[in-house]
């Protein structure tokens, strides 16, 4: 779209924007701007809907090629009720979605997920009769009797909705975290409004079958009994008639004509009894009721039509009973429904591998990268500006069609191989197996074709378009996938935009495109006599008018269907329009070489080819980027074998200009492809040095707590040397005051000398005698002195004295490296320090 009109009111706080293209007129008011210019302008604005429709044509036509129907019908089918399913494809197939409310609707099938994972709080409709409950509350609302069949389907949709809050309660007490994580749908359900006592009273009325119980009202039991007493009373009537009819009794049937019991008898064929003859229709016989039955019919009847009448009142006072709650039934109803639109979108994800987008706004048409976000798993509703690397992020995407397609002949083959193999099993039983080798051999082939299957997998296409890229430009050869290729991204952009989780293998970041424009096919047209070429430029042409900023365009095979140098040209032009001033993306295929010459003389555009396997000569429907593709025709004819001269005149009509072209690309393909596996051995090797890494800060960090573990041991043995060491100089010590004390007193004529040598001797060791704790010092240096350098070592045997014992005792074992040593005192055994013995 190239003009839109934007309209300010100074008095509101919005700002309106409309195309040009469906306004009509325009009165003038309040300052408006056309593009820049600004004009006065008045707020009365008058749509041309012929426009709107146009676009809205062409929008459906684009959903159309990407077969968008067939995938919202392959959504729906998931849902549990059938108004669930219609609503379903309802939602799906609007185009009118915001950006806040595919948010919305991403964040409910992310709830409806983790439900699912959850398991107690699984939404399961299946059995909900949507379409009853609709039923009885049209019928209540028209005060008309609700029959017993849909109030029942009333009783189990409220007895659902209780059920699932019950649930929800119950998961949220054993873990708050549930609360949010089911959110928004948490709010749903815990608003939901059950009348129990309703649900009561159904259930006392109504059976199971949707018949109304005896016990629902006295009259209707008293009717129905007497119903049943008259029924009892003319059948044994009917019995007795016909066993008094000896001769004929074969030939009589007692049956119900109309509600009155008769008696059938065969063809020409009289009774004794009297009776009415009745129209007997195609029956060949005669229809009789017996005049002693007709008063009993009558009172039968009679008591029917009672019995009628008193489940009519039952029914009726059910009905009133309904229309006092029959807003909050209605409400109930809708929200069940929404919540199995909201239950299809996320089985549907989980049964085919479905991953949330990060689905973000952009900011118009400037190509800075810069957006407004939101990821489709929060709950923020604030958009920020954040910087982005890539328009489109789609790793390892599948086409869901293609995916559903290979799943469901799958499923046929393994089915087939079922059948076939239960067959087998059969005829050996029975013994009629006749061709036995013929069904061993279909049954080997029904296998093989499964594994086949299973292992032919539809290949999934990367797409990483960076945000400067407005336009990409895919090559390749026919039935290569460049079709597939984009139809896959036209039907993710459509899913995460819908609320469903687009099918990739890893978390995807998409665009909120406002539209998705597509021209696939042969799109010929009789009633406007268009050839196919004129077709395409037709559609193109009405993309590119009703195409925004926000758009994406796919186009397939452009400027194809007309003289390649003509339709080349008119190719390169629609791209580099699409490129200034067009969508936000457009991805287009191609033939034409010329159109992949636009990468290298403007920065929007980017290429990519459909890999092709020459060797084997079939395509790998893989994409490789940044390269375009190159033909593959002549060379495909010559393994083909076709003649060589035709090759290589072929060859030389092609020219040196474009083999050379080729020869190029060739080097291109080789190096992006020696490019990504030199990529991939730097990744291993990061990944390696990685494990490297963290296993040596495990290995530091085990040395350091070694040498904590060292240094503490050392310590404690040092303290306990210490220890040992004061405990010996103590006893020393009293040792040496002890053989003082017990020393023998000095004679008079000594005495006098003996004083001074005592006072000498303090002298001296005032003076001379060191601090105790030089002494332990010196004492703890002695003792870790080796055992040799202070004296001979013993030996096992020797006789040794201990000075603690102030006994010699015999050497038992030796432990130098201990330091210790074990001896034997009489019966005793002791360990002692090595310094605690004398030899």
């Amino acid at each position: 779209m190239d003009y839109c009109a934007l309209f300010v009111n100074p008095n509101a706080t919005s700002v309106s924007v409309f195309p040009i293209t469906i306004i009509k007129s325009v009165r003038f008011k309040y300052p408006c701007f056309l593009k820049q210019s600004p004009v006065s302008a008045n707020l009365s604005i008058t749509y041309d809907d012929e426009a709107a429709n146009k676009k809205s044509s062409v929008h459906h036509d684009s959903l159309r090629v990407l077969e968008w129907g067939s995938l919202c019908d392959a959504v729906a089918s998931f849902a549990g009720t059938s108004l669930g399913r219609e609503a379903t494809k309802a939602q799906l197939c609007s185009l009118n979605q915001t950006y806040e409310e595919s948010l919305r609707l991403l964040e409910e099938t992310n709830a409806a997920v983790e439900m699912h994972k959850h398991g107690g709080c699984r939404l399961d409709f299946g059995g909900i009769d949507a379409v009853l409950v609709k039923s009885a509350i049209l019928q209540a609302q028209r005060s008309l009797p609700v029959d017993g069949n849909k109030a029942m389907a009333v009783a189990a949709l409220l007895q659902l909705a209780d059920t699932l809050q019950f649930n929800l309660k119950a998961a949220i007490k054993e873990d708050e975290d549930w609360y949010r994580r089911f959110m928004p749908l948490t709010e749903d359900i815990m608003g939901l409004v059950v009348n129990r006592s309703l649900v009561k009273f159904i259930l006392q009325v109504i059976d199971e079958d949707g018949s109304v119980k005896d016990s629902a009202s006295s009259m209707l039991k008293h009717a129905r009994d007497r119903v049943r007493m008259l029924e009892r009373k003319i059948y044994h009537l009917m019995e007795s008639l016909i066993r008094n009819e000896k001769s004929e009794a074969s030939f009589l049937e007692v049956s119900n004509i109309d509600g009155r019991w008769c008696i059938k008898s065969g063809a020409d064929r009289l009774t004794s009894f009297k009776g009415l003859l009745l129209s007997s229709g195609s029956f060949t016989g005669s229809i009789v009721e017996p005049l002693s039955a007709v008063p009993l019919n009558d009172e039968l009847q009679q008591a029917r039509a009672s019995a009628a009448k008193a489940e009519a009142d039952v029914l009726s006072m059910l009905s009133e009973k309904m229309q006092m709650d029959l807003d909050e039934i209605e409400q109930l109803l809708n929200i069940i429904i929404r919540l199995d639109v909201v239950n299809a979108r996320a089985t549907y994800s989980l049964s085919f591998g479905g991953t949330c987008p990060d689905l973000f706004l952009p900011e118009g048409n400037g190509t800075s990268g810069s957006v407004a976000s939101i990821s489709g798993t929060k709950s923020s509703k604030a958009a920020y500006p954040i910087k982005r690397e890539w328009t489109l992020y789609l790793p390892k995407a599948y086409n869901p069609l293609l995916l559903q397609q290979h799943r469901q002949i799958l499923q046929k083959a393994r089915k087939d191989v079922s059948n076939a193999t239960n067959e087998i099993r059969r005829q050996k039983q029975g013994e009629i197996m006749s061709r036995k080798g013929d069904a061993d051999i279909d049954l080997l082939s029904l296998e093989m074709q499964v594994t086949t299957l299973e292992q032919a997998q539809p290949v999934p296409v990367d797409f990483f378009i960076d945000h400067k890229t407005r336009v990409l430009v895919i090559t390749g050869p026919n039935t290569g996938g460049k079709t597939i290729c984009l139809k896959t991204v036209g039907l993710a952009a459509m899913m995460a935009k819908s609320g469903l989780h687009v099918l990739a293998s890893e978390s995807v970041k998409i665009p909120w495109f406002d539209a998705v424009f597509a021209d696939i096919g042969d799109e010929q047209s009789l009633s406007q006599s268009l050839s196919t070429f004129s077709g395409h430029l037709k559609r193109i042409s009405d993309i590119q008018f009703h195409s925004t900023s926000q758009s994406l365009v796919l186009l397939d095979e452009v400027g194809a269907g007309t003289n390649p140098l003509e339709g080349a040209a008119l190719g390169m032009s629609l791209l580099e329009s699409f490129a200034e001033t067009g969508a936000l993306l457009t991805i287009a295929t191609t033939h034409h070489g010329e159109l992949k010459t636009l990468k290298y003389s403007n920065d929007a555009f980017e290429n990519a080819c459909m890999e092709f396997d020459e060797v084997n000569l079939k395509p790998t429907f893989k994409i490789l980027w940044g390269v375009p593709g190159r033909s593959n025709a002549i060379n495909i004819a010559e393994r083909l074998g076709l003649p060589s001269a035709i090759v290589d005149n072929a060859r030389e009509l092609y020219g040196a200009a474009s083999a050379e072209i080729d020869e190029v690309i060739t080097d291109m393909e080789r190096f992006k492809q020696d490019f990504k596996e030199q990529l991939e051995e730097a990744q291993h090797h990061v990944l390696l040095s990685k494990d490297l890494y963290e296993n040596l800060l495990v290995a530091r960090r085990k040395i350091m707590e070694h040498s904590t573990d060292l240094r503490l041991r050392k310590m404690r043995e040092i303290s306990e040397a210490a220890a040992v060491a004061r405990s010996i100089l103590h006893r020393k010590v009293r040792q040496h005051r002890a053989s003082v004390i017990q020393s023998s007193q000095p004679n008079p004529a000594d005495k006098s000398r003996h004083s001074l040598g005592i006072n000498g001797q303090h002298n001296t060791a005032e003076y001379s005698e060191p601090p105790i704790a030089s002494k332990s010092a010196s004492f703890v240096e002695d003792i870790k002195k080796s055992p040799s350098e202070k004296s001979q070592l013993p030996k096992i045997g020797d006789i040794v004295y201990v000075s603690s014992l102030g006994r010699r005792v015999t050497v038992l074992r030796v432990e130098p490296s201990k330091n210790e040593i074990v001896v034997q005192s009489g019966n005793m055994k002791l360990k002692l320090k090595l310094n605690d013995v004398q030899t």
